[in-house]
């Protein structure tokens, strides 16, 4: 009888262990590195969404930071509004009580002011995004008179005319006048007389009355109509509608 003794299971097991055999899965697979990888993704689809987020600004709607007063109540210093790039597009024009961004060169402004290309380039990005205050040239006002209109300040009670009838502007800064500075202007067709919701802090076209083009905005100066509050949380929501215009007929002579 054979009486020598076999090793275990568990003397095998417990031999020291031997070198991977050559030619073994872990000899043939490479680390790979995956770091450089995830971070050639990462970049790729940041510059994907800032391209997307851009085009929608420059083409559909655009963020904008107010930078001052001048549209109190209705919009305040630091609000991010959503300008509609849309509103106007298809033949569609401004109406009177639209609040509206635009280009106030050669109306509100003669000559734009000089500015470094490459920080006037970053400036323009940020404003784009609503991350820095807009262009020194862009405003924002309420449009108070279309083409054709007779824009008159003011009446026995304080009021401004458009075409003969009284407007009642229940979105004025409270306590301020339509405006202390008189006027009587007709505007010309194809161009816009804005003012501000806080008279007595709105530099607007009575400001521009002497200057070339006597304030009036050219409709194709027009970046797009404010229709939304985006920031803070607190203010989220619509720009009210207003009234104010419903009873001003069309000027005299106007087929629309």
């Amino acid at each position: 009888m054979d009486t020598e003794a076999k090793p275990s299971e568990r003397d095998r097991s417990s031999a020291p262990a031997t070198a991977p055999e050559e030619g073994s899965r872990s000899s043939r697979i490479p680390d790979l590195p995956t770091a450089p990888v995830s971070w050639r993704r990462t970049a790729a689809l940041g510059a994907v969404c800032a391209v997307f987020v851009l085009l929608l600004s420059n083409y559909v709607v655009q963020p904008f930071l107010i930078p001052s007063g001048s549209m109190e109540p209705t919009l305040r210093v630091g609000d991010r509004v959503l300008v509609n790039k849309l509103a106007y597009r298809s033949g569609s024009v401004p109406h009177r009580g639209d609040v509206v961004v635009f280009d106030g060169t050669g109306s509100f402004v003669q000559e734009p002011p000089q500015e470094n290309p490459v920080t006037g380039l970053m400036h323009s990005v940020a404003a784009s995004l609503g991350l820095a205050e807009p262009a020194e040239t862009d405003y924002v006002k309420r449009v108070v008179g279309v083409g054709g209109d007779r824009v008159v300040c003011c009446d026995k009670r304080g009021r401004i005319e458009v075409n003969g009838r009284p407007v009642v502007e229940d979105y004025l800064y409270p306590g301020d006048a339509a405006s202390r500075v008189p006027f009587d202007i007709v505007v010309p067709d194809g161009k816009l007389w804005m003012m501000g919701d806080h008279r007595s802090n709105s530099r607007d076209s009575r400001d521009h009355l002497g200057e070339p083009g006597g304030g009036m905005v050219p409709v194709d100066m027009v970046i797009g109509r404010v229709d939304w509050i985006g920031w803070p949380p607190s203010r989220l929501g619509s720009v009210p509608d207003s009234a104010a215009f419903g009873s001003v007929r069309a000027p005299s002579g106007s087929h629309g």
